[in-house]
């Protein structure tokens, strides 16, 4: 085998988003693109000489050859050991921990997470850091640098090598190590969770239904709730990965989750469900007859976080993303414990992750996890709550109605707005951004305004700073309003608006969540004009 360089371009579009580059797949089909973006990691982080590097991705389109290309060119580029999972596959957390678990120097993800997949539709890649958590911006930046100037990539040629049987083969002068991706992340939640207290429910007559969407974490929970803990066979549903997903969306909610939602709507509903997205960060809960919001699901599952062993001494902290509900603030502040308010994307939290300062995390879309990895874990979401529920023998609909009682309601809902034109949606933001000083004492649909502004992020760690990380506006009576571009779209741009109302008295908390928000909605549509500057009847997705 030789070792070759080839020159690149530069591509002016490789600059990493909120969770990594991601493009239609077809873009990173074209010639030199892939290469040119994982040399740029290797070389906007000291190069890859002597180190090792965990490898895989969801097993969308292109994650098989993907992987073939990013091994050899680690080995051309002079790394000792490359860890990839079976076939390629590794879900983004199991990747994190195995990254912590062996000590590597980093780790590639191949994943567009919730997006779906396919030859026309998107592809997506990363870079972690040794901690296991996302590459912070500082690297991105760097990585962007040295993607969009023109320079060489360096491959080892020669065949592919099989990826589908355990073991290590050398691969020049790297070892390129294949294991079962399931097995070490399996070990972690055994010891974070009661195993036995979990299959003595299930024993018991417990029914679950998990919708793994032909995403990566079909054959986790296969073996997690099936083999480990009892759940009865069929359990999971759509658990084969699949390169585009069967032809769905991969995104865990009410709208591409439907088929669980009518069943767990319907009659003889299963006591539990549960849906994970492409890449297995991502989670949505359900109980007989109810919907869990991310932001309920993240507030509960930190109040009760103590009923599983690995919790058992209690939460350093709480982290939430800005634009999720201020329900874990209130779950904090009862706990006598920090609660910390930080931009959207994981890697935000890397940082108090690793400074010990919170021990569980959560955004509103859909993602949850704790100190255990560096990234957001939909099934360890969904093994704590069915810890919480082996250890109070309480349904899920019990549990919330208790916790809103105590901490009152947060009426909440995110309205995605997606493809819109880009130079609408930036006109749109820009227009916003450039009114807020005028907002606070104006009346919105009835509503007073009480402050509005670009939320702007100072790391209580190391200092660093992020601006205009979404558009803030609250009211007098406490309810608000937020508005942001998602970053994790391919087409277009998605505008996200979170709605918010707190409701602290029981006799008043049956509302329907549109209705008891429809003021809230008013007033961003009277300020933002969303619908009617994209032309749409109405959002695309409600969660």
């Amino acid at each position: 085998m030789q070792i070759a360089q080839h020159p690149t371009p530069g591509f002016a579009d490789q600059k990493p988003g909120t969770s990594g580059l991601r493009k239609k797949t077809r873009v990173f089909l074209a010639p030199l693109y892939l290469e040119t973006f994982v040399q740029a990691i290797f070389d906007a982080t000291g190069g890859a000489a002597g180190r090792s590097y965990v490898v895989g991705g969801d097993g969308r389109y292109f994650n098989d050859r993907a992987v073939q290309v990013i091994v050899r060119m680690a080995a051309a580029n002079g790394a000792a050991r490359v860890i990839v999972g079976r076939g390629g596959i590794l879900s983004t957390p199991a990747a994190s921990h195995l990254i912590r678990l062996r000590g590597t120097d980093g780790g590639i993800i191949l994943s567009a997470s919730h997006n779906p997949g396919g030859i026309d539709e998107d592809f997506g890649i990363k870079f972690n850091m040794p901690n296991g958590g996302p590459a912070p911006e500082a690297v991105t930046e760097a990585i962007f640098a040295k993607a969009s100037a023109p320079g060489a990539f360096r491959i080892l040629e020669g065949q592919d090598i099989d990826l589908n049987t355990s073991g290590e083969t050398p691969l020049g002068e790297m070892v390129v190590e294949v294991l079962d991706p399931v097995a070490d992340y399996a070990a972690l939640m055994e010891t974070l969770f009661d195993f036995a207290a979990i299959r003595a429910m299930f024993a018991g007559g417990f029914r679950m239904r998990f919708d793994a969407m032909h995403a990566v974490t079909g054959p986790y929970a296969t073996e997690i709730l099936e083999r480990r803990l009892g759940a009865a066979p069929g359990t999971v549903v759509n658990a084969v990965p699949l390169p585009d997903f069967g032809g769905g969306h991969p995104d865990p909610n009410p709208t591409w989750a439907r088929a669980l939602m009518d069943e767990m709507m319907g009659e003889g509903a299963p006591d539990f469900g549960a849906a994970s997205d492409g890449d297995g960060d991502r989670n949505m809960i359900l109980g007989a007859g109810c919907y869990v919001s991310p932001s309920d699901s993240l507030a509960l599952l930190a109040e009760h976080a103590s009923l599983a062993p690995g919790y058992a001494g209690g939460l350093k902290g709480i982290a939430r993303s800005m634009p999720t509900s201020g329900a874990a603030d209130r779950v904090a502040e009862a706990l006598g414990i920090p609660a910390f308010e930080t931009p959207t994307g994981w890697k935000f939290f890397g940082n108090l992750l690793d400074a010990g300062r919170v021990t569980i995390c959560g955004e509103e879309s859909f993602g949850t996890g704790s100190d255990h990895v560096r990234e957001k874990d939909g099934l360890w979401a969904v093994l704590l709550w069915l810890n919480i529920l082996a250890a109070t023998g309480k349904p899920v609909s019990v549990l919330l109605a208790e916790h809103w009682a105590r901490f009152g309601r947060t009426y909440y809902s995110r309205h995605d707005y997606e493809a819109v034109d880009k130079a609408v949606a930036d006109a749109l933001v820009a227009e916003l951004r450039a009114a807020l000083p005028g907002l606070p004492g104006s009346r919105l649909a009835g509503m007073t305004v009480a402050s509005a502004d670009d939320f702007a992020y100072t790391d209580p760690i190391d200092g660093s700073t992020s601006a205009r990380q979404g558009i803030r506006i609250r009211f007098t009576d406490g309810a608000r309003l937020v508005l942001r571009l998602s970053g994790t779209g391919t087409e277009g741009a998605t505008l996200r608006l979170y709605l918010e109302r707190h409701e602290p008295d029981p006799a008043k908390q049956a509302e329907d969540v549109q209705q008891a928000l429809a003021p809230v909605i008013a007033a961003a549509e009277d300020v933002a004009g969303i619908r009617r500057r994209s032309g749409r009847s109405g959002p695309d997705v409600i969660t």
